[in-house]
């Protein structure tokens, strides 16, 4: 994780785009690239979302890829590791939901 912030964090500082990496405008980037990972599945019967030809699983992997990194370049601008967000999400979803 803390690689993937340092090559973001480089990556635009060598583009100066930290300006307009505001956690308004990351939040924002997160939606539209969550809605274009939807996108891909919007008229897929249920089912035939589970078995994707390859060219499918491309665009969804690339897909993936960006909400990685606007979540992750998100998460770093308040000092969060989303992968330890995750996991304290995980124990309160266990006190939330118990097993029967």
């Amino acid at each position: 994780m803390e690689k993937l912030k340092t090559a973001l964090r480089a990556f635009a500082d060598e583009r100066e785009w930290q300006r307009y990496h505001t956690p308004k405008n990351l939040a924002m980037a997160l939606s539209v690239e969550t809605a274009e990972l939807t996108e891909i599945f919007q008229w897929m019967e249920g089912d035939k979302s589970r078995e994707v030809d390859e060219a499918t699983r491309s665009h969804i992997a690339e897909e993936v890829g960006d909400v990685m990194i606007y979540l992750t370049m998100l998460a770093d601008k308040f000092g969060l590791d989303p992968l330890a967000c995750a996991r304290e999400k995980m124990k309160f979803n266990a006190i939330k939901y118990p097993l029967p």
